[in-house]
């Protein structure tokens, strides 16, 4: 059951598509038009004006005054000291 109101569309997917979506729908237990409503979703975010206005406000100079940090450049660099080997290996 849907709150909102939900508009039918069609799409044409080739077939190696609908078969993993097939396959994955089986897997858990969903519909097809689950998930693909889940990767719009993901992937181009709600219409949600509102919402997302309030998100960014709400990170808006989030680290404004922090002078326990200085250079943002250099704070990064020191965060990731020593991980170089590490970060190339799982390249």
């Amino acid at each position: 059951m849907y709150i909102h109101r939900m508009v039918r569309t069609q799409l044409y997917l080739d077939e190696a598509i609908h078969s993993r979506l097939r396959d994955l729908s089986r897997l858990q237990g969903r519909t097809i038009s689950e998930l693909v409503r889940e990767a719009l979703v993901r992937t181009y975010g709600t219409t949600d004006a509102a919402a997302r206005r309030a998100a960014v406000m709400a990170v808006l100079g989030l680290w404004k005054g922090r002078d326990d940090i200085g250079d943002s450049r250099e704070y990064v660099r020191r965060l990731r000291r020593g991980t170089r080997r590490k970060r190339r290996l799982q390249l």
